[in-house]
């Protein structure tokens, strides 16, 4: 005789206090974790701006500090060499973080970052471009023009190329209206400007150098000018991406929810990429291509304290300070007196938690 299936009882419902009891302990938890990792950051900024200062020719020692304090070259060392530098650090992975919080936004995906709209292949082609010239033209420099050119001619190249790279992006995609398309423009156009800028450097090999100091990142030529420039960018940028932090959280939605409450997402998507170029313009300009900050800041924060977009993208730009400015610190104390790129340290260190990340996914899979 067939036995009959058993009927299944149907879940009871949760009654409305209890879901709303959930709700609440769940937002309380998300804001207690906030708050701990705010206060951690915070720490971490701290001490990532003191280990800057100790740090020095001869790594990380006290008795060093000590005796540069004692020498009669003290502001020389720290007001005019560390302090630029270290706040320059700084500066320098906020605006990253902050760039890869709009970029990760905007296309909804955790492994977007600021590079991805032709900033970093139109800076870096800027560069060639500017090194060749001088090399090309056979122009004999002095000393002065020569620092000048490294120090101002080349921010203001990198600067110009990094906007450019994203608005030939935004005119190969025909605006900022489909996410899509715009992605796929960015990464074609940064293997077209990539191409060409090797094709300049084997015309004229000796602009390879510079563009090899200018691809790994550095922040040994920050001075106290880059400090107030990107100081003034982060504070207007920061303010603005703000503004537009509700966006975000529509766009998280979906672009059609997101439309259905009124959301232009021409008009705002065009904004935020106004926004994420120039946060990535200023950074790039001052201390060349540093990797996987922007990357992973954004990643971290909403790893370990989850939020709206308004506390996403403070938190990433204080987080990307925090990380760049630990790897300015290990690159200066790693092999000292000698240093290290700072761009091949965030390498290193971005794709080990990267690695680490996927090592832990697989075995929870």
């Amino acid at each position: 005789m067939m036995e009959l299936p058993r009927a299944v009882s149907p879940v009871p419902p949760v009654p409305a206090p209890q879901a709303a009891e959930r709700l609440a302990a769940a937002a309380a938890g998300h804001r207690r974790q906030r708050r701990r990792l705010l206060g951690w950051l915070v720490l971490g900024l701290t001490l990532g701006l003191l280990a800057g200062l100790v740090t020095g020719s001869a790594g990380f020692s006290m008795a060093s500090l000590r005796s540069d304090l004692a020498g009669e070259q003290a502001w020389l060392i720290l007001g005019e060499i560390r302090a630029p530098r270290t706040l320059g650090a700084a500066l320098v992975g906020a605006l990253l973080g902050l760039g890869g919080a709009l970029a990760q936004g905007l296309f909804r995906n955790p492994l977007a970052d600021p590079y991805l709209l032709g900033a970093a292949a139109g800076a870096g082609l800027a560069v060639v471009l500017v090194l060749a010239g001088a090399t090309l033209g056979g122009l004999q420099m002095s000393l002065t023009a020569a620092l000048w050119l490294e120090q101002v001619g080349l921010m203001m190249a990198a600067f110009i190329g990094a906007i450019g790279g994203v608005t030939l992006t935004l005119l190969l995609a025909r605006g900022a209206l489909h996410t899509t398309r715009l992605l796929l423009s960015g990464v074609v156009l940064a293997v077209l400007l990539g191409a060409l800028s090797d094709l300049v450097t084997v015309i004229s090999p000796d602009a390879l150098r510079g563009k090899q100091a200018f691809m790994l990142g550095s922040t040994s030529f920050l001075g106290w000018s880059s400090v107030a420039l990107m100081a003034a960018g982060l504070t207007l940028l920061l303010g603005l991406a703000l503004r537009h932090s509700r966006a975000l959280d529509a766009l998280t939605l979906g672009e059609d929810s997101a439309a259905s409450l009124g959301l232009e997402l021409g008009r705002v998507r065009l904004v935020l990429v106004l926004l994420l170029s120039g946060a990535t313009a200023v950074a790039v300009s001052q201390a060349g291509l540093v990797a996987f900050v922007g990357l992973v800041a954004p990643h971290l924060v909403r790893r370990h304290a989850p939020g709206a977009h308004a506390w996403l993208l403070a938190a990433s730009a204080l987080m990307g300070a925090v990380l760049l400015l630990l790897a300015d610190v290990i690159s200066r104390a790693l092999i000292a007196p000698q240093e290290l790129p700072v761009g091949v340290v965030t390498a290193v260190l971005g794709g080990l938690y990267l690695c680490l990340l996927l090592n832990r996914r697989g075995r929870s899979a």
